[in-house]
Order: C-alpha cells, then structure tokens, then sequence
C-alpha cells in the first residue's frame, strides 16, 4: 500500500545544507510514499494526492529518519525468555526504531558465521525492525583469543564487542584494533577496569556508604577509556566507547577528539535522566553496570551532548526477567529495558533547552548510523522510507506492562513523559501505528 502523510514537519539532520528547498523553509509538507520508497516531497497542499495512496493525517506531527539503536541486547539465542529477537524488533519499532544493533552476548556467544546468520534469519522471519549482529571480540567472550572478525564481517557483523565484559588484556585489543582496520570495523569497548571494582554492586560515594553496598568508582571506567584512547592512536583504530557515564569518561573523550584522535561515544537515556540516588530502597531496576552516579556526572554527560563530545545516545536495551531482577540487591543482574523510553526520555533534553530537535534525533539516528557504517538515513526523494512519525507534545504515563518487551525492568515505570513515536514505517509498510 503507497501512504500519503499529510502535514507533518520534516526534521532530518542529514539535509542541513538547504540543498532541497521544501526542508529548509521548514513548513508542513506531504510525503508521497510509493514502493517503499519516497517519491515527491512538497509544502502541504501544493500537490494532489495521488489516488492509490492511503492518507495519513500528520498535523502537528514530526517526521525523521528512522531511528536507529546501537546498543541493544537481544537474547536470541539462549535466554528466550527475557527477550526474543521478535519481541525485541516490536520493541524496537514501539519505540521509533527502524534498526537496532545487537551485542553478541547472547548463549552461545556470536563470536562466529553461525550465529550471526542465524540471528540475520530471525530478525528477517520477524518482518520489523533491521537487525545489524555485533561480533564478539574475542572467542566465548573470554578476552583470550580474537574471535574470526572475516568470517563474522562476511556474514553481516557491523562491529565487534566484548560488551558486558571488559577485554582486560591490553595486548589483545590492540590486535582487535589493528586486526578490525582490515574489515573496517569500529571496536566497541565496554569501559571497565575489574581490578578496581572490587565486587561493586553500584557507585562508589556517600549513597553506596548508607546503603551499606560496594562500591564502583568513576576511575574504573575512565583508567579503560584512558587506555582505548592510547591505543587507537597507536594503531590508528576506529574505537567507540560505549555507555558513558563519568565525567571524568567525557573529559578524557573531549580531549581525545581534540587531539583528532579516531575515538567515538555513545551514552545512554540513563546516565542523563537519574543519579544513583535511585538504588535508594534497594530498587534493582536501579542497577546497572556502568552504574548510575551523581549529579555532576549527570551534568557532564548532558554537555557532552551538547558540545559533540558524545556523539550518540543508545538504549542498551538489557532485558532481565524477574528471576533476575527480583532478588537481593547484590545478587540481581544488570540492566534496564530502553527501547521504548530512549526517545522521550531524549526528548526530555530537548524540552529543556538543552539539544535542539535536529540534534536529537542526529544523536539517535544519523551518528549511529555513520559510527556503524551504515547508509545515512535521510528524508530525500528516492529514498527508502524508513521514518519515525513523533508526536512531541503527546504525554503519556510509563506503564511497564504496556511494553512490548518481554521483560518490564524499568526504573521509570510511573514516569509522565512528554514525547513519543507514535508511528514507526519501514520500507514504506508500516510496523508501528498509535495515532490517536
């Protein structure tokens, strides 16, 4: 079925240089979308409405480019029960995402051609969302040997991780770095110094003293940083730092861009919408890894934003069943559910003043895209039409059990948010509709 939409405004940051006229005077247009692809773009009202199309009435709408989640944990293969590849990809498109990247570690490990396949195929049945596989860096994630990145590059891996675990071995993500410049494929470090964690179980600081918790300190995620910075400039290596959460992480990551040092960031909806002042009453859909800290980290991280020095915001999807989640603090597993709320949560910033709306959705689309080696998405004729429709002034109540997901561990279940997808179009068909 061709669509119509009708009177939306049009935000793509991948058009910011007035080249296509109807998207710099920025006033309501119609988008004509035939095979699945954009065929005419025009100010609203000024071309008639072709009879084969379905008309979607978008006043007071947003449409962009389809988001795009680089940092997503699908549990397919291995632990179904907290999430499928399915119901992660319905996730996904809940939540304005046309395509989600997913960690390798699943059960088995997608540390080779089998497993990345086989997830390709899934996602492929599911019929939603795109799926780009993330290789591991290293066998079993046991940070040992270097997994085949050719092998995994072949069948359709994006990048490598050893996410959820640090790569502690120095000498072995050098070789990653070096050996990934073969395939052209950005290594994607989890930041995490072992040694220095002690067993913590969420920030070090006047919070984990009361608690009565071990603590995490900042040092241990920005001494890791430190040493990816290092060894990107030695091999000349694409690194990307994933899950940003100190200040000390943002200044060092600053620092490196400055010194044109080929280090990229993400950060996620997380690390700029709490402090760890929400593990108080011992909330396990508070624990997280990295974890939650204070509120000068917050701060850093929402100017880190601000100035480019992270460049995207990822959901880290990591969905836990209440098997894991309820349970003993010091005894539960890390990680929220994010993709339905990364886009509103993100949108928070954007009421707030402190990112533009372009800016935005760069930072949840268009960068993830260019830091994966993607194809850019972007509203031009001739395109293919994956678009999220936004309702920005659309308020709604976060109610876990409304989430597609099949795990519900949120820490903002009863949050009134302001903002959200409220219709996802993949390939011109349409896999997500909440108009009211």
């Amino acid at each position: 079925m061709n669509l119509y939409l009708k009177g939306a405004r049009i935000v793509d940051p991948s058009n910011l240089t007035g080249e296509a006229p109807v998207l710099k005077t920025n006033v309501p247009c119609d988008i004509y979308i035939c095979n699945g692809e954009i065929a005419s773009i025009a100010p609203q009202g000024k071309e008639s409405i072709p009879a084969d199309a379905k008309v979607i009435d978008l006043a007071g709408k947003i449409v962009t480019p389809g988001l795009i989640d680089m940092h997503t944990h699908l549990r397919e293969p291995g632990e179904e029960y907290k999430e499928t590849i399915a119901t992660g990809c319905l996730a996904a498109v809940s939540g304005g995402f046309t395509a989600i990247a997913c960690m390798p570690n699943t059960k088995p490990v997608n540390d080779n051609k089998s497993i990345t396949e086989y997830i390709l195929q899934k996602a492929q049945e599911a019929g939603l969302a795109t799926v780009y596989p993330i290789g591991a860096i290293s066998k079993g994630l046991q940070g040992e040997t270097l997994a085949e990145f050719g092998d995994m590059r072949s069948a359709g891996i994006v990048a490598v991780t050893d996410d959820g675990r640090p790569v502690m071995n120095g000498e072995l993500m050098r070789r990653a770095l070096e050996y990934a410049r073969n395939f052209d494929l950005p290594v994607i470090s989890h930041c995490e110094d072992l040694t220095l964690c002690s067993g913590g179980v969420m920030n070090e600081g006047a919070v984990s003293t009361q608690l009565g918790l071990p603590g995490i300190p900042a040092v241990a995620e920005e001494v890791m940083i430190f040493r990816e910075i290092k060894l990107a400039a030695l091999t000349g290596g694409s690194v990307h730092i994933a899950h940003v959460s100190a200040r000390g992480s943002v200044d060092l990551i600053r620092q490196a861009k400055a010194s044109g040092i080929n280090v990229t960031a993400e950060t996620a909806p997380h690390y700029f919408s709490l402090t760890e002042e929400a593990v108080t009453g011992y909330d396990t859909n508070a624990k997280m890894n990295p974890p939650l800290r204070t509120a000068e980290d917050v701060a850093a991280i929402i100017e880190g934003l601000k100035d480019g020095t992270i460049d995207a915001i990822a959901s880290d999807h990591a969905p836990h069943s209440i098997l894991e989640k309820d349970v003993e603090f010091n005894m539960a597993s890390n990680g929220i559910v994010g993709l339905e709320t990364a886009l509103p949560l993100t949108l928070k910033l954007v009421h707030a003043g402190h990112l533009s709306l372009s800016e935005a959705v760069a930072k949840l689309s268009i960068n993830p895209a260019r830091i994966l080696r993607l194809e850019i998405p972007s509203i031009q004729i001739g395109q293919k039409a994956d678009l999220a429709i936004i309702d920005p002034d659309r308020k709604f109540i976060v109610d876990v059990q409304k989430f597609q997901s099949i795990s519900k561990n949120s820490p903002f279940h009863g949050w009134e948010l302001k903002g959200k997808a409220v219709m996802t179009i993949i390939n011109g068909r349409i896999v997500f509709d909440d108009l009211d």
